[in-house]
């Protein structure tokens, strides 16, 4: 697959096949995960792949408890604002996520493999990212969807005693991702312009170039 492809067409896609992901798909995922930089090149991470329905039915309740808070709490006043306007089209757009978002939370346990990424001492994620997103890019390449969520870290102790996670030790939780063969079509998402969200030298001072995005295909 281009390189371009991918960057453009690895988007969240939460609405998947119950189709297994075979073991050799899930060993190149791997296997690109672990050629990401690390600081230091210390490699103080580690990465866990479930599949197993029972590990993945103890798990459901505790990311619904998660996704609980955020919608209350972190998405609260958006969720009020969008149920006020909703002919608004950032109000749908605002829905449209949180629909997605329920599917994955509704039907977490159905998924076929998951994969929660843990960085020792490093909560800042400065190096277990670069991992998760090989992996992300790595199961594009092999036409898996992902979707990452780092809502779990809200109930993280809960979960890791789910998943046995050894105490005491200096692990966080970095993030769940989901994988799935996807039901839907690969496409490159809408984002707000380059322009709007890109400075140069210093903040505020706008680019001296344009983007007229997207850029691929």
């Amino acid at each position: 697959m281009d390189l371009r492809e991918a960057l453009y067409t690895t988007r969240a896609m939460r609405r998947v096949s119950d189709k297994p992901i075979p073991q050799e798909v899930q060993a190149r995922i791997l296997d690109a995960a672990i050629r990401a930089p690390s600081g230091g090149n210390s490699q103080n991470w580690r990465f866990l792949l479930v599949d197993d329905p029972a590990v993945l039915a103890a798990l459901a309740p505790i990311y619904r408890a998660s996704m609980d808070i955020v919608w209350s709490q972190f998405y609260k006043e958006r969720l009020e604002a969008a149920a006020a306007t909703p002919d608004d089209p950032e109000s749908q757009q605002t829905m449209r996520v949180k629909r997605s978002a329920d599917h994955l939370t509704d039907n977490f346990e159905r998924y076929p493999l998951m994969l929660l990424a843990f960085s020792q001492f490093d909560a800042s994620g400065g190096s277990i990212f670069p991992a998760v997103w090989n992996a992300m890019l790595a199961a594009r390449g092999e036409g898996v969807g992902t979707a990452l969520t780092s809502a779990m870290m809200l109930h993280a102790k809960e979960a890791m005693e789910v998943l046995g996670v050894p105490d005491g030790e200096g692990w966080n939780m970095a993030c769940c991702v989901t994988f799935g063969y996807p039901t839907g079509r690969w496409g490159v998402a809408p984002r707000v312009p380059v322009e709007d969200v890109s400075f140069k030298n210093r903040w505020g001072q706008p680019l001296d170039f344009e983007v007229n995005g997207p850029l691929w295909p």
